[in-house]
């Protein structure tokens, strides 16, 4: 080789260290990221960190109830641990977690190089951290946190201290953060698909997240509206929801729950997504009635905004009123249970295996079913009337947001997972992982059926002692299912990082059309950033 190609050559490797330099590393890699993939990394960690803390809010809330009397805390202190546990788990934990998989997913699957607007994806992540600040550090203010549930009702919001405004703000900004994410993900699935990837041939879970990313530009508003209204009747003299001036603390409700009711789907859309993945993959067939399955996830959005009175029964609204809400809530289990066939369908007949993820996708289907049939059961008024408020309804939705969002979301971090970083998690830890969580979750749960039918209200400190059995299994169940959590992260997540085994091309052995061995625009487990226009 000649001296001068030598030198060219030199240069080469020069202009390519130059170019490698551009890349941050450490902690500005993190904070200025633009890569899709390292984004959806910071909110799956985000939202670990939120679980945990809302997890031992939850443990708090057990712990007082494991029998009558006040153990533990005072009951103000009590209603404030419901209400953070609640707002922490819906916008810190289940939300962001599931922003974290479409931002990683979404570009590998759709074929694109990356989100439409990196840099706003970049800032609507970095809002989230410190709305969380927000949140928790109103247990520090005088008064304490809000106190009012989740739901942030009127008029118990106008008597709450600067924890209230605390609260407000941080929902405010969580739901700016939302809007963002959801333009940002309607863009690049509208306009980044590969050449050939029509609509109707797109992965569901590109589909789940495009109809979720509608309904959040939807309904953010309308919670930022609701609150915006609670902040100024506290403090700039309106009457919004103040019936002393002429308001209505019931249209608080309604307002909250045109936002409450399609944010119940927004939370479980994505998860229908990730389980339509799995069940195909696992049981080596494709996925039975795709375009049904389309339709009906369309069909539960929309009519997620004709229902939103169901959770208003008690309020004094018209029979012809509670009539209509009681027959929109019941057509909802139609597209529901199309889905649900359709996966048994895909399952029928495969040739099922049963790896971590798996688990994961069949308990799913399970328990969430079990969670649909208690809210049709709620959505019949008379029955509705006698379980309002009890703690019937609190086993419903945690059947639904547990057994339902967070089961999806372990499923698909153990399916995806070995694609993202290149390490393989311990299959025979994750199964323990799996009957662990499934057996203490219905421990902790099955029994809140049995409290709301005698007629145990929510949100109390203090219960009448024929509570008493149910409510100490209730919380053993609990502290399992907590410990479970602890086991998954530091006995599955932990050593898959520092020991684990790369996975291979395919790590489901034998499971062949699986999405991801389509080539992605980088090799899975590297975290390259697509050069950025200066």
């Amino acid at each position: 080789m000649s001296n001068t190609t030598m030198d060219h050559a030199h240069a080469a490797d020069h202009g390519h260290d130059h170019a490698h330099d551009d890349h941050p590393h450490g902690f500005s890699r993190w904070l200025f990221a633009t890569n899709h993939k390292d984004i959806g990394t910071l909110y799956l960690i985000f939202s670990l960190v939120m679980l945990l803390a809302g997890g031992v809010m939850a443990l708090m809330i057990r712990a007082e109830l494991f029998q009558p009397g006040l153990q533990f805390f005072q009951p103000e202190f009590f209603n404030q641990l419901t209400t953070m546990h609640g707002l922490v788990m819906v916008f810190g934990a289940i939300m962001p977690a599931f922003v974290g998989f479409a931002n990683w997913m979404i570009p590998l699957q759709i074929g694109a190089a990356d989100m439409a607007f990196a840099r706003m994806n970049n800032f609507s992540f970095w809002l989230l951290p410190p709305a969380a600040i927000l949140l928790m550090g109103s247990f520090f203010v005088p008064g304490g946190a809000t106190a009012a549930g989740w739901t942030l009702y009127a008029p118990l919001t106008t008597q709450m201290g600067p924890g209230m405004d605390m609260a407000i703000f941080a929902v405010h900004i969580m739901g700016a953060s939302s809007i963002m994410g959801s333009i940002n993900i309607i863009t690049t699935i509208l306009n980044m698909r590969a050449p050939g990837m029509t609509l109707m041939k797109m992965p569901m879970f590109c589909w789940t997240w495009l109809i979720t990313a509608y309904l959040l530009i939807a309904v953010m508003p309308v919670l930022a509206g609701a609150i915006t209204m609670t902040l100024t009747d506290r403090h700039f003299g309106t009457s919004f929801f103040n019936a002393a001036g002429g308001g209505d603390p019931v249209m608080y409700q309604h307002i909250f729950w045109f936002f409450g009711h399609p944010e119940v789907y927004i939370m479980i859309l994505p998860a229908f997504g990730i389980i339509s993945h799995i069940i195909p993959a696992f049981a080596r067939k494709p996925l039975f009635g795709y375009a049904s399955m389309v339709y009906a996830t369309s069909s539960i959005a929309i009519l997620s905004f004709i229902v939103w009175a169901h959770h208003m029964f008690t309020t004094g609204m018209p029979v012809t009123a509670q009539l209509f809400f009681m027959y929109a809530t019941m057509l909802i289990a139609v597209p529901t249970g199309v889905k649900v066939f359709n996966w048994i369908a895909t399952m029928w007949q495969g040739s099922m295996t049963f790896e971590t993820p798996m688990l994961f996708a069949v308990g799913f289907i399970f328990v969430f079913t079990m969670g649909g049939f208690t809210g049709l059961i709620l959505a019949v008024t008379p029955i509705d009337i006698q379980m309002q408020d009890t703690y019937y309804v609190v086993a419903h939705f945690h059947y639904v947001l547990v057994a339902g969002s967070l089961f999806a979301l372990f499923a698909g971090f153990y399916y995806w997972s070995p694609k993202w970083t290149g390490f393989m998690y311990n299959e025979t830890r994750g199964k323990i992982h799996f009957w662990n969580s499934l057996f203490w979750f219905n421990v902790t749960f099955f029994p809140m059926h049995f409290l709301g039918l005698a007629g145990m209200p929510r949100r109390y400190a203090d219960y009448p002692a024929q509570f008493t059995d149910f409510n100490m299994l209730a919380t053993v169940g609990a502290f399992g299912f907590g410990l479970s959590q602890v086991y998954f992260i530091f006995f599955v997540v932990l050593p898959a990082y520092r020991s684990g085994k790369a996975p291979g091309d395919k790590p489901w052995e034998g499971a062949e059309g699986l999405e991801w061995t389509v080539p992605s625009p980088a090799p899975f487990h590297t975290f390259e950033t697509p050069p950025t226009v200066k």
